[in-house]
């Protein structure tokens, strides 16, 4: 007998942009494991293979270039999430914000908005995506990329509306709120924060802005905690940017599980106000 076609669920796909190989294992690596782990397709796309990050003393071999070492640890960290898919859209990292690479007219900070914007595009009608992460609009702490990420996932949303109507975007964030509460929470425990770590999360970051965004303005956040012991996995992938001594891999396993356990997002075109859900069907 035929089993009727409504009784079949269809799996979604998630499409994740971001600017440089580790900034998925940081900001939605928690979701994307979940998601996989559901049946739901996970894509990953990066603008940039990280071509100026900072790497490791020791890490790289002698001629070895960063950013084919970066490369070979994204695909690592997309296996340990359960991505499917990793693309990058080919452009070159900008540095930090007010680097003179700025300037450079190949980085991502450069890239025209309507050519990066149709090469996610292509991608999101290709996987027939039902949902994009991106960050907001201030890229978390102002780096030149994050906050070109925002803006080429957005416009690319738009061109693609027509064509998939039922896309829906979140911008991955910080609970600025939470991240304060989190910083008393390690004081008053008696925890000494080295002074590059024990930041003002309400001050100015690299383009002038608090980092992430206040509670009032967010829309979701999502319980990952049992997802925690892969998003560390996934960091530690990245081993040209982190050690074991480094501050993610470092902490203890409960401020691990307090500072990254939850993810924070806002949806767009829905009004502000948190509420703990999920982004996908299970």
């Amino acid at each position: 007998m035929a089993v009727p076609l409504y009784r079949f669920r269809r799996m979604a796909t998630i499409v994740s942009l971001h600017a440089h190989p580790d900034d998925e294992s940081i900001t939605v690596a928690g979701l994307l494991a979940r998601s996989a782990d559901a049946g739901h397709r996970v894509v990953l796309v990066f603008g940039t293979r990280g071509e100026l990050g900072t790497p490791v003393e020791g890490a790289l071999a002698e001629g070895e270039q960063l950013a084919i070492r970066r490369t070979s640890e994204c695909y690592e960290s997309a296996r340990v999430l359960g991505a499917e898919r990793v693309e990058f859209l080919g452009y070159v990292d900008s540095g930090m914000m007010g680097d003179e690479t700025n300037d450079h007219p190949w980085v991502f900070w450069q890239a025209d908005l309507e050519q990066a914007a149709n090469r996610l595009a292509a991608i999101l009608r290709e996987e027939e995506a039902d949902l994009l992460t991106t960050y907001d609009d201030h890229g978390g702490y102002g780096h030149p990329d994050h906050i070109q990420v925002h803006r080429v996932g957005t416009r690319a949303a738009e061109l693609v509306r027509d064509e998939l109507p039922g896309l829906r975007v979140f911008e991955a964030t910080m609970n600025r709120d939470d991240a304060r509460r989190g910083f008393e929470e390690m004081r008053a425990a008696g925890m000494v924060l080295d002074a590059e770590e024990d930041w003002d999360v309400d001050g100015p970051m690299d383009d002038g802005n608090p980092m992430g965004t206040p509670e009032a303005e967010l829309t979701m956040v999502v319980d990952v905690s049992p997802y925690v012991g892969r998003k560390r996995a996934a960091i530690a992938a990245h081993r040209s940017q982190v050690t074991d001594s480094g501050f993610f891999l470092a902490i203890p396993d409960d401020v691990f599980d307090r500072a990254f356990g939850r993810e924070w997002f806002v949806e767009h075109g829905v009004e502000p106000g948190v509420r703990e859900g999920w982004l996908l069907a299970d």
